[in-house]
């Protein structure tokens, strides 16, 4: 792919960041022309196009192809079967993670408890309608469930089921929620993983060497005023959340610095 497919026009890519040109290479250093299943489902570009003409700035809760990619790597890594994602949108990051599993070998069907191979779970009626549209336009719905609700109750009744994955992409507040029910249910299988999404937001990283719990007089590092309240509360959310699971005896964790950061969680053996 040129560049300008990507960039609009020679100017664009001439203005382009190294982060941005690096962040392209790597995307198109990773696509596997010659897998049956295609590396980036055909329908992603699609979606994208659509969110961004239908939710303008929010289309970025939508995973990019990069990290799309990664997450299906992690898949056959592990051999994940069976997975649970926390915040749906429209429903991209469910897509490359069926077509993830089918690249695996995995059935698009119900198990003996009557749930698909993924089941997302989203608040909003309104973008749980549009994804499921994007997956039979992607041909992946016989592999993804979907319940719509509060995400703390659609969790609860989840709790006697193990899954390979699990991906967080939801409210930030209530990550470490999430994280309470998957392992004190132990909702984890003992070589999977967790991934959780946006935990080095910028926010986060404003209340560098700030001690758990963040006081509500914690300064942050150069915040705009107009954002401060919503800012800082977001940012002390995820900021317990990264130093609780740090501080967790029962498994190990690894933060990756890319987009808005990326953590990943293993159990440990005990």
């Amino acid at each position: 792919m040129a560049f300008t497919e990507t960039f609009g026009s020679e100017e664009d890519y001439k203005d382009a960041s190294p982060e941005e040109l690096r962040l392209y290479y790597a995307s198109k250093a990773s696509v596997i022309p010659h897998h049956s299943t295609p590396t980036v489902p055909p329908a992603i570009s699609k979606i994208y196009k659509q969110n961004a003409a239908q939710y303008g700035w929010l289309s970025v809760m939508a995973v990019s192809e990069y990290q799309g990619m990664l997450q299906n790597f992690v898949i056959g890594l592990i051999g994940a079967k069976k997975i649970l994602e926390i915040g749906l949108f429209t429903g991209a990051s469910a897509i490359f993670f069926a077509t993830g599993l089918a690249r695996n070998g995995v059935a698009g069907q119900p198990d003996s408890n009557g749930y698909r191979p993924v089941i997302s779970l989203e608040v909003s009626e309104e973008y749980a309608t549009v994804a499921r549209k994007n997956f039979a336009d992607a041909n992946v719905e016989d592999y993804i469930d979907v319940m719509v609700g509060d995400a703390h109750e659609s969790l609860a009744k989840l709790t006697d089921q193990k899954f390979d994955l699990i991906f967080i992409d939801a409210d930030k507040e209530s990550y470490l929620d999430y994280y309470k029910t998957i392992i004190d249910n132990e909702m984890l299988s003992k070589k999977g993983l967790i991934i959780a999404d946006n935990t080095a937001f910028d926010c986060v990283t404003r209340l560098i060497n700030t001690p758990v719990p963040v006081e509500n007089n914690a300064p942050m590092l150069d915040m705009p005023e107009s954002n401060h309240s919503e800012w800082k509360e977001t940012g002390k959310a995820l900021h317990e959340f990264n130093e609780y699971i740090r501080q967790d005896p029962c498994v190990e964790v690894v933060m990756l610095p890319l987009f808005t950061g990326i953590t990943f969680i293993r159990l440990l053996s005990s």
